[in-house]
């Protein structure tokens, strides 16, 4: 009886223990592997129902990829004489002197007169071609009386600077050796994702050959680092620690290949740093062999177009570049572009925005013709440009938002050009429209960016040259939520731009 008792016990165990483990592995949403003979049950749902997992991938190696890329990359000394009416130029040009600038050494002759003096600047390069070409930063050898180039820990090489663009911050280094140099492969930017892991290697406040890891953050930033460069920032957006000294250095993916080149940082934030894609230094390394790099130029001050102007202008959707306004005598003129025209296209290329349309054509040599595809009006036009060459400071900055209204509807007082409000705002003789002389600062022309002494010279595309032909040409938007205006801003740069104005909501 014993016996059986304790036989019983253990069979009444074991079934607890087994109802136990279902209901547990039901609570934890264990699943059952099936063997590759078992009959599939009938109440197994669709794959297609099935949740999607993000497949786990291992992280690379970032020893080995650093073992890699090392040896080809260079560090760079480069040495300006500064002239006592001079500032220190330094490798952080962008964003102003170093903290350390306080605690330099004040070279000064025994009168006290400050003389000339020889200021050592840094920065990071890497070879692209056995034969000793180094690209770098156009800013860290900017200025340079001599520049000398490292490679591994101690050879060290004078560089001769074969050419350079400003506009992009690039620049190509030229060194000479009796053997072939180490070189890094060069990636495709274009390619690049979000969220994929990079390292950047350069030398960092002179600590050589420093590594730190990160992902791309994002691409096509903009940041307006200087006026050289702000018609052409295309960057990509990194938090691998990127520091003074790291300019000119390689940003490097998983697979080792360059696809960037570091150029600078934000002093206002932690782990933002930014560099240029390397598909922009592919395309100009010919010309900077070369010596100089040229680009094409169509003469037109281009905008985005907003939800506004899309509503104001009826067009089909917000792409496209919207010229503001046309250099009489540039190829865009010659061609029978106008203000208020929207490029949509350039030769086969769809131009979505700003970017696409100063790329392509800053990327054709001067001469070359192109044709423009273009709104006007609401119907679709052509016109072929032969592209002149582009000023070296830049093509005209693309304008700031700008603003406007009347002030029953507007919230803008207008009045007629007169002699004395030329004076008083600095407006050429051949300036012709209506003047602002205040603008509400709640109204939808200050919503707009307009402000005062800025000359309207047209409204939704017909001149108005009187306060009564103004107010005539508002009249007539009706019921229109958006008149459009012209606008002619003067000053140091004077500009000339397109903006909607809101009537109504």
């Amino acid at each position: 009886m014993q016996t059986r008792t304790k036989v019983l016990s253990f069979t009444a165990l074991g079934l607890a223990a087994v109802v136990f483990g279902m209901i547990l592995a039901g609570s934890l949403d264990f699943t059952r592997t099936a063997s590759a003979d078992s009959a599939a049950p009938t109440t197994a749902p669709a794959a297609a129902s099935a949740p999607a997992h993000i497949a786990s991938a291992s992280l690379p190696s970032f020893a080995d990829i650093a073992d890699r890329a090392m040896p080809a990359v260079v560090s760079i000394r480069s040495t300006d004489i500064i002239r006592p009416d001079q500032n220190r130029r330094g490798i952080e040009r962008f964003f102003g002197d170093t903290p350390f600038h306080p605690f330099l050494p004040d070279r000064r002759q025994g009168s006290g007169e400050p003389e000339e003096e020889q200021q050592q600047s840094g920065g990071t390069g890497f070879l692209i071609e056995a034969d000793g070409f180094v690209l770098t930063n156009n800013h860290v050898i900017d200025g340079a009386e001599k520049v000398e180039v490292t490679v591994g820990e101690t050879e060290i090489f004078k560089a001769k600077i074969v050419g350079r663009d400003p506009a992009t911050d690039l620049a190509l280094l030229k060194i000479e050796g009796d053997r072939p140099f180490p070189t890094l492969p060069l990636g495709d930017s274009d390619r690049i994702r979000v969220g994929e892991w990079v390292m950047a290697i350069g030398d960092p406040l002179q600590f050589e050959k420093t590594v730190t890891v990160g992902v791309v953050s994002g691409k096509g930033r903009a940041p307006r680092l200087s006026e050289a460069t702000r018609s052409f920032e295309n960057l990509i957006q990194t938090d691998a620690a990127i520091n003074f000294g790291n300019s000119g250095g390689p940003l490097v993916n998983a697979a080792g290949e360059v696809i960037g080149i570091n150029t600078a940082i934000s002093r206002f934030a932690q782990n933002i740093g930014f560099a240029v894609p390397i598909n922009v230094a592919r395309r100009l390394i010919p010309q900077l062999k070369e010596g100089k790099v040229v680009r094409g130029y169509l003469g037109v001050s281009i905008g985005p177009i907003d939800a506004d102007l899309q509503a104001a202008m009826g067009l089909p959707s917000r792409d496209g570049a919207l010229v503001q306004s046309v250099e009489k005598g540039m190829p865009a003129d010659k061609a029978g572009l106008r203000h208020e025209d929207v490029i949509v296209r350039v030769d086969q290329t769809p131009v979505r925005n700003n970017r696409d349309l100063i790329d392509y054509v800053s990327s054709k040599r001067p001469g070359t013709k192109v044709t423009l595809t273009f709104l006007r009006g609401g119907k679709e036009m052509t016109a072929v440009a032969t592209l002149g060459t582009r000023a070296e400071e830049g093509e005209t900055a693309e304008p700031e938002p700008a603003e406007d209204e009347h002030r029953e509807k507007i919230g803008i007082t207008v009045e007629e050009l007169t002699p004395a409000s030329r004076r008083s705002y600095s407006i050429g003789s051949e300036i012709e429209g209506v003047v602002l002389t205040h603008v509400k600062n709640v109204s939808a022309a200050a919503d707009a960016g307009l402000r005062e002494g800025d000359v309207i010279q047209e409204v939704n595309g017909r001149p108005v040259g009187t306060v009564v032909t103004f107010r005539a040409e508002l009249k007539k938007a009706g019921d229109a939520r958006f008149a459009r205006f012209y606008v002619h801003r003067p000053g140091p740069r004077p500009a000339n731009f397109v903006v909607a104005v809101r009537l109504k909501d």
